[in-house]
């Protein structure tokens, strides 16, 4: 398995947090990224973006960590 990058575990992360926010939606109708920085505010956008981006990236990321 090829090591992660820092860029890498970012990613990974922003992932991670996007997928945890959709299950507090899915499961409990609770936004966590709207109650920390506001309905839509300039700044939940940008976190919502950055997880977005994150997802994109994460398309070429998982084949990089397969065996070799």
């Amino acid at each position: 398995m090829k090591k992660l990058n820092g860029f890498d575990w970012i990613v990974a992360v922003l992932v991670i947090i996007g997928g945890l926010n959709w299950g507090l939606v899915g499961l409990f109708q609770f936004d966590l990224v709207a109650s920390i920085f506001g309905d839509m505010s300039a700044l939940s956008r940008v976190v919502y973006s950055l997880v977005g981006l994150a997802a994109l990236i994460m398309i070429f990321l998982v084949p990089k960590m397969k065996k070799e």
